[in-house]
């Protein structure tokens, strides 16, 4: 008699075990089946006074081509025109911190969108190049008043990258927005006048011009 109670206790035991065990909930079940997607919304953003600079990469040309695309049609999107839309390239992802400053201390755009694409390989190379990247165009935003949008994917797989770049939603679109955005935003904490270079040389600041209806200065960089 023992035994046959001792065997069903046994028989009960995973049972009771699974009660215990924390079961994904129903939103990280959807987030995680949707890790793809994007859960922002861009509502009534005017960007048809502003100037958006994209610097994107070469290497891993194919993706970049879509991501680029993608952060032409936010922009468009948001009223961006086509002739305040200006792009440069440079070789890879560690070149885009750079580029972003010189792009930003030239005073020539309200938004900066870098786009690049980093896979994980074998070696710790993708680890610190995404830190070091990562690093960088914060600080130059931070150091420069100019708003500077993290458009790298840094992805474990070319199957990651492909549904972030040509699958359900392209990546581009959000970066694109996001710039128009912070460049209002910008101009707006700015009170939509230029910055003081007097006051502002010599923290390396560069100086913006005004938005208004005058020739727009059209910049050397691209």
């Amino acid at each position: 008699m023992i035994k046959v109670r001792l065997v069903g206790l046994l028989l009960m035991l995973p049972l009771v075990a699974g009660a215990f065990v924390a079961q994904p909930s129903s939103r990280l079940q959807r987030v995680l089946g949707m890790a793809a997607e994007s859960e922002v919304s861009f509502d009534g953003l005017d960007g048809s006074k502003m100037r958006i600079g994209i610097i994107r990469t070469r290497w891993n040309k194919e993706y970049v081509d879509k991501l680029v695309e993608g952060i032409r049609k936010g922009c468009a999107e948001c009223k961006v025109s086509e002739d305040s839309i200006f792009e440069t390239s440079v070789p890879g992802a560690f070149e885009l911190p750079l580029a972003a400053r010189f792009l930003a201390l030239s005073g020539t755009v309200d938004a900066i969108v870098c786009c690049g694409v980093l896979i994980k390989g074998e070696t710790m190379h993708f680890e610190y190049i995404s830190d070091a990247v990562t690093k960088g165009l914060m600080n130059i935003g931070i150091q420069t008043n100019t708003p500077v949008v993290l458009g790298v994917l840094t992805c474990l797989t070319e199957a990651q990258v492909e549904a972030r770049s040509g699958g359900k939603h392209n990546h581009g679109i959000d970066w694109g927005k996001t710039a128009v955005e912070m460049a209002l935003l910008r101009t707006e904490a700015m009170g939509g006048k230029a910055a003081d270079q007097s006051k502002l040389s010599s923290m390396g600041f560069g100086m913006p011009e005004p938005l208004n209806d005058a020739p727009k200065k059209k910049s050397t960089f691209f």
